[in-house]
């Protein structure tokens, strides 16, 4: 039994690293300033600028801050918080979880007004009614998607605490 437990915690070791690893924050950030960056070239060189490509762009500077802030502390407030054990590991690869289903499900919910304001870049640069439904449906599917990703993580979660609850009934 102690070899099994000992590649579960192996696993949730794994797991824990590849979170802690922040690429999810990261890339995040990146796409974030990538993609309101280029929304304000795009639209700087029109000679009929569109105001809901400024405040989409602004909505994704915005959406960069609040990822980069909750990121800082998130890592000051788990510094030196966790023991150097196998079971502070799994605390932290918790605690990670938890904050990967927490910003996964806000990430989500970003999708409708990131949608909202691309329909209104979209309804406000005259352009057909087909590329406003496709954009609808783009943002539709992407909304579906994502609930895959979130249900993933939470199972993780889960999962991890399934494997804290056990150990903590051998020890």
């Amino acid at each position: 039994m102690l070899v099994d437990n000992r590649d579960t915690l192996n696993v949730a070791y794994d797991w824990w690293w590849w979170t802690d690893s922040h690429s999810t924050e990261l890339l995040l950030i990146i796409v974030n300033i990538g993609a309101g960056g280029f929304l304000l070239e795009l639209n700087g060189f029109k000679p009929h600028p569109n105001i809901f490509t400024y405040v989409l762009a602004a909505w994704m500077f915005c959406t960069t801050l609040y990822v980069w802030m909750s990121r800082s502390q998130r890592i000051k407030r788990n510094k030196d918080r966790f023991e150097q054990s196998m079971r502070g590991d799994l605390d932290h690869a918790i605690s990670t979880s938890a904050y990967q289903v927490r910003l996964s499900r806000i990430m989500r919910w970003n999708i409708v007004p990131i949608g909202l304001l691309t329909l209104l870049c979209v309804w406000e640069g005259g352009k057909s009614v087909w590329l406003a439904g496709g954009t609808l449906l783009f943002f539709g599917v992407t909304y579906y998607a994502s609930g895959f990703e979130h249900r993933f993580y939470k199972r993780r979660k889960r999962e991890l605490q399934m494997l804290q609850k056990n150990l903590e009934k051998e020890g």
